[in-house]
């Protein structure tokens, strides 16, 4: 059969239109509501969001036109083809409408994300490719299988279960299988564990090889065992990758990105914050010098990296930032983290001043009173103002104390002054 007949004839040609409309009406929101501005492995990721929907389709369609040959008994008669030569010319119409649903929910994260010339994340892109192709290859055996009436909706449950399910169980590693933790990529300075990637790659590999299998040779004893140990075989080697592994596939992203000036004290910015670079640059500098006026120790770098070497302060920032985010930014920087025995469970009593102290840091490096109040509690923004009314040595002096107390799971800070507390 040409392959024009093919594509006139398959069911994923009248598919095709209601899956790329529903992908960009129904779950455009939903993509790119948390995408990273201009970065392209969070404009990938968050495209992966349709993959439930579109491997479901891609199932659904495969299992009819399995179902159209089981009707017609043309793998029964004596074909001069193999059947896994007839299945795939039949398959490729379905796999290409996955394709395209897929660009469609990649062009609505990039277009919500204004990202510029640049290639999506070639990884993400890979899984989600042998994952369509888990998802038809599976869907026509159950076409072969099952009558019609019981084979499109089984591969269309099935599917959008094994595919989107798993991100809500409490067994994190299992949602790696499926591809279940890219949606969740990336923050400007994380990318892609790869080991998230292998492990689906390894799982979707092993479901079509199996379902090529049970294509070829059909019903036969040894091919269901073979299908069944490879399949076997994929789940436990996706796992072994996955094991271990968080609800997010994340990693830091290489510093060997950042690009650092020579100022003082030296940014250190993603190149997707170009555009604002001059800006950030100029406020990050005026606020580490109104921070260094009253005592503050400053870093001679701030980086927007995701661990901050020595020497080194995170700048707090994100895409989209405006001179207020900036200085609020540098001061988050310098605000103390909790120590080690407060991660550990143990009680941390200084943890009432990391509010107070950050407002306090935040003012004195420039931003507004509003823009602080978006971040804190009200009580500790008007503490921190409070503080900010006593002379520098005083505000200083209850700066260092409080720090000191915040390093430590057994100290208390003292955050009275001058008749005021929280």
């Amino acid at each position: 059969m040409l392959l024009r007949t093919v594509v006139r004839l398959s069911s994923a040609t009248r598919i095709l239109p209601f899956l790329a409309a529903f992908v960009a009406l129904a779950l455009g929101d939903d993509m790119t509501e948390w995408v990273t501005p201009r970065y392209w492995p969070s404009v990938t990721g968050s495209a992966s969001n349709a993959l439930g929907f579109v491997g479901a389709a891609c199932a659904a369609s495969a299992a009819w036109e399995g179902g159209r040959l089981r009707r017609a008994r043309v793998v029964d008669q004596a074909a001069v083809r193999s059947p896994l030569a007839i299945a795939l010319p039949l398959l490729l119409p379905v796999f290409v409408m996955g394709v395209v649903g897929m660009g469609v929910a990649l062009l609505v994260t990039a277009t919500a994300a204004d990202v510029g010339i640049g290639m999506p994340h070639l990884g993400i892109l890979a899984v989600e490719a042998v994952l369509l192709a888990a998802n038809t290859l599976v869907g026509y055996v159950l076409g072969r299988l099952l009558a019609p009436v019981l084979a499109v909706p089984v591969a269309l449950i099935t599917s959008f279960v094994a595919t989107a399910f798993p991100v809500s169980w409490d067994i994190l590693w299992v949602r790696h299988l499926v591809g279940g933790g890219l949606i969740d990529c990336c923050n400007l300075d994380q990318s892609v564990d790869v080991r998230a990637l292998v492990s689906a790659g390894v799982f979707g590999t092993a479901v079509c090889l199996a379902a090529v299998v049970l294509i070829h040779y059909r019903r036969s004893a040894p091919a269901a065992i073979a299908a069944v140990a490879l399949a076997a075989g994929g789940f436990a080697g996706g796992a072994a990758s996955a094991r271990g592994m968080g609800a997010e596939p994340l990693v830091s992203r290489p510093t060997s990105e950042l690009a650092c000036d020579d100022g003082r004290p030296r940014i250190c910015l993603w190149p997707e914050m170009e555009g604002q670079a001059a800006m950030i640059r100029t406020e990050a500098r005026k606020a580490a010098e109104r921070l260094r006026q009253v005592g503050v120790e400053v870093p001679a770098t701030l980086t927007m990296a995701d661990r901050p070497g020595a020497g080194e302060s995170k700048l707090a920032i994100g895409p989209d930032t405006d001179a207020d985010d900036v200085r609020i930014g540098v001061a988050a920087g310098l605000t103390p983290q909790a120590p080690a025995c407060a991660e550990e469970g143990e009680p941390y009593p200084a943890e009432i001043a990391s509010g107070p102290v950050g407002a306090w840091l935040s003012l004195t490096a420039g931003a507004s009173p509003r823009g602080v109040a978006n971040r804190v509690i009200p009580p500790e923004l008007a503490l921190a103002q409070h503080v900010m009314k006593q002379p520098r040595h005083v505000q200083l002096d209850w700066y260092e104390r409080n720090v000191k107390a915040m390093g430590s799971c057994n100290a208390r800070p003292q955050l009275r002054i001058g008749g005021s507390q929280t």
